[in-house]
C-alpha cells in the first residue's frame, strides 16, 4: 500500500508513535491467551484519538479505501466501528522487551497496516496459532504461520479463532508499528464486543 499513502507518511507515523503510552498492561479479560503466570506483557499504545489528530490520513483510509478492500474478503456488508475509541490504533514495540499479547480477537474482521520494515530473523514477527485451543506463547510457536512485518502490507482476517500474538524485536534500537483496525460484519455486529472489553480498557461498557 505505500504507492497509497500520502507523501510523508513514514515521518508522520515516527513523530506519532514517539508519544506512545508505553507500559506494562494487564491481560485482557476475555480474550488473553497468555499463559496463567503471565500478569501483564509490556508493549506501546497510540490510542484512537490520537490517530485522528496526528494521522488524520489513516483515519479516511480506515473508513474509505481499506473499508472497501475489508468490505471485498466478506460476502456480507463490513462496517468500521461507530466508537472512536477503538476503531483504528497503533500498537508500538521498542526494544527486546516489549511484544504483543497472546489473543484472540472480539471483533469478526481485523485489518492490520504494518508502518515498519523488519528483516528476517529480526523480530516483530506476527505469529498465528493453528491451535484453537493455544494458551500460551509456547503453545502457540508450537504449531503456528509467521507473517513478518513489511512497511505497506496490509491483511484482514478473522482472530477469534486463532490465538495470535507479535513476536519480540531483537535489537534494543529497533521500532515495530502496525496500525489495528477493528471491522464489524452484520451477521457479527459491533453490538457484540464484550462488555468487559471496554470497561477493562476504558472504565465502562
Amino acid at each position: 500500500m505505500t504507492d497509497q499513502l500520502p507523501e510523508g507518511w513514514r515521518q508522520d507515523v515516527v513523530a506519532v508513535a514517539g508519544e506512545a503510552d508505553c507500559r506494562d498492561f494487564p491481560r485482557t479479560p476475555v480474550l488473553s491467551r497468555e499463559a496463567q503466570d503471565v500478569p501483564h506483557i509490556a508493549r506501546g499504545r497510540v490510542h484512537a484519538d490520537q490517530v485522528r489528530q496526528g494521522l488524520p490520513w489513516l483515519y479516511q483510509f480506515y473508513r474509505g479505501n481499506f473499508l472497501k478492500l475489508a468490505t471485498s474478503t466478506r460476502s456480507e456488508l463490513v462496517m468500521p466501528a461507530s466508537d472512536e475509541r477503538y476503531g483504528v490504533v497503533l500498537n508500538v514495540q521498542r526494544g527486546t522487551e516489549m511484544r504483543f499479547e497472546c489473543h484472540i480477537d472480539s471483533n469478526p474482521l481485523t485489518g492490520l497496516l504494518f508502518l515498519t520494515d523488519h528483516a528476517p530473523d529480526t523480530g516483530g514477527e506476527l505469529v498465528f496459532a493453528y491451535d484453537p485451543n493455544a494458551a500460551s506463547v509456547a503453545a502457540v510457536e508450537r504449531d503456528c504461520t509467521v507473517i513478518r512485518p513489511r512497511a505497506g502490507l496490509l491483511i484482514f482476517f478473522d482472530g477469534r479463532r486463532h490465538p495470535h500474538y507479535a513476536r519480540a524485536l531483537r535489537s534494543e534500537s529497533d521500532v515495530r508499528v502496525v496500525a489495528v483496525m477493528n471491522f464489524y460484519t452484520e451477521s457479527y455486529p459491533e453490538s457484540t464486543r464484550p462488555s468487559e472489553l471496554n470497561r477493562h480498557l476504558y472504565g465502562d461498557a
